[in-house]
């Protein structure tokens, strides 16, 4: 075992752990555990949000992608950032005024339906799982890779520590552990775009030179089609990235963070400042790591380029840097992993078990009990399955999770928000049918369906591998046609549609009172 390494790993497990006994002391009410009680400024909530939302798959997958094909792997960078856009203008501050704990709050302070609140109960834990795994997975692949450390240790250590995050800390703990995960990666991964910089004498185009000398590609490097040749893929992928943020649980759930909009406002643009910076950041390494390595070396050491950014790290700085960088992006796992976590408990312990079982009478502490257990259960199950799941490639589940997310939350969101012939009816067939479709488009596609490496050794039903171009029209024309065909109109009288929409765009009520 490298003592380097083991010492960067003990030294964020310090810190975290640190932040979450300081946490557990001030996560003593429901409000608090699920929301920090809207105690976050917007800055701080924007890097929080940074933390949930740049996931292993952003540090590590971006930038190998970005070195092994080029131009298609920086499109990636894009689809992301520009999804901000997307909750900025029409998802954030509707999501603040209407919420208090979870996205089921929003869509249920219109239509108050049990079934409908278990139904985007289940679609938040869905979501969460399929985010959850491949982030465990790729953390027991990382541990096992630097410290020589079973893969089944491995996996139990994130598992053990993101629960240990939510059951004492609650949204305070993840919350600052988003924060300083944002910091440090930032700050190292900028420390390592400067030293490529400095290699090519601060001259660009010298990187640009000797990356088309590097590559395969050539002058191609710089051109799209590699990754993605087929269009129809290219649209589909697209689609996904840019609505998929605007459904994902784990981000929604941050605006109930802040006290007002003022602060949603900031938190979406540090957000977009701070993701933005990074995946431009991501460029920088990504052609460092082509012009530097070699294209021969990196897919020697790991053909899916998942060890760019680590190999580039100890081409620069040696075994200390490498240390470093692969500490980040294990701060970086345990991070999003928190931020699944928390999204998943109160989907269950706040929709399904105080509104559903309870019928909203659980007391304070029954609540809060309620909730540290649920997210001790989400952590061991999401565990046990990452242990099981050594051997398979699972990286598609985070763009599948987009898809789903952008088929199913995302329609029903937007229409509850902005439509005002949608109702109940439409809300719970679109909510089936977009997690229906997204589902059946994985399990029935190439990831899984594959004679060659397939988890089934059959032909494909569905020919895509981003489905999202069917699933999404699917999630919304659904929603709108169940609208429209239904017999049993919305239950809302005029006066509770005005209010609604008004409390929706501006948090006040119809009695002039702030909310």
């Amino acid at each position: 075992m490298n003592l380097t390494y083991f010492s960067f790993f003990i030294c964020i497990i310090v810190c975290t752990l640190i932040i979450t006994y300081w946490a557990a002391k001030r996560s003593n009410t429901t409000n608090r555990f699920y929301t920090a009680a809207g105690s976050l400024t917007g800055f701080q909530n924007g890097l929080a949000i940074s933390g949930d939302f740049i996931s292993a798959a952003s540090f590590l997958g971006i930038v190998g992608t970005i070195a092994l094909h080029g131009y298609d792997g920086f499109f990636y960078s894009v689809g992301f950032l520009v999804s901000y856009l997307v909750v900025m203008f029409l998802i954030a501050e509707p999501v603040h005024h209407l919420g208090k704990y979870s996205l089921a709050d929003v869509v249920c302070y219109r239509f108050n339906s049990n079934s409908l609140r278990s139904i985007m109960a289940f679609g938040t834990l869905t979501i969460s799982f399929l985010y959850m795994v491949p982030q465990l997975v790729a953390s027991g692949l990382l541990l096992r890779l630097l410290l020589d450390i079973d893969y089944s240790i491995s996996v139990m250590v994130i598992g053990g520590l993101m629960t240990i995050y939510v059951v004492f800390g609650g949204m305070i703990a993840t919350s600052w552990v988003q924060i300083v995960k944002t910091v440090v990666l930032l700050s190292g991964t900028f420390l390592l775009s400067l030293i490529v910089l400095s290699r090519f004498h601060w001259n660009p185009s010298a990187i640009i030179t000797e990356v088309i000398h590097q590559s395969p590609l050539r002058e191609k490097f710089f051109l799209p089609g590699k990754l993605l040749d087929s269009p129809v893929e290219l649209v589909s992928l697209q689609l996904a990235l840019l609505l998929g943020t605007a459904g994902l649980p784990h981000i929604l759930i941050r605006f109930f963070t802040v006290r007002n909009t003022k602060e949603v406002r900031r938190s979406i643009l540090s957000a977009a400042w701070v993701i933005g910076s990074f995946y431009l950041i991501t460029l920088i390494l990504g052609f460092g790591a082509i012009a530097l390595i070699g294209y021969d070396r990196l897919v020697a050491a790991d053909a899916t380029g998942n060890l760019a950014a680590p190999l580039l790290a100890k081409e620069l700085g040696g075994d200390f840097l490498l240390a470093f960088i692969s500490a980040i992006a294990f701060t970086t796992i345990v991070a999003v992993v928190a931020g699944l976590v928390i999204s998943a408990t109160t989907a269950f312990s706040h929709d399904i078990y105080h509104h559903i079982i309870k019928k909203e009478k659980a007391t304070e502490e029954e609540q809060l009990r309620a909730a540290r257990l649920t997210a001790l259960g989400i952590g061991l199950i999401s565990t046990i399955f990452a242990l099981r799941m050594e051997n398979m490639n699972v990286t598609f589940l985070v763009s599948l999770t987009f898809t789903v997310a952008a088929s199913s939350n995302f329609p029903v969101l937007l229409l509850t928000i902005y439509w005002k012939r949608f109702n109940q009816t439409g809300a719970i067939t679109g909510m089936v049918t977009g997690l229906t479709a997204s589902l059946a488009c994985l399990i029935l596609g190439p990831h899984i369906m594959n004679p060659i490496g397939g988890w089934i050794a059959s032909k494909p039903l569905f020919p895509l591998y981003n489905p999202g171009i069917i699933a999404i029209p699917v999630g919304f024309i659904s929603a709108i046609i169940a609208s429209l065909v239904s017999r049993k109109s919305s239950q809302e009288k005029d006066e509770e549609r005005t209010q609604f929409f008004i409390k929706a765009q501006t948090g006040i009520d119809m009695r002039g009172k702030s909310m």
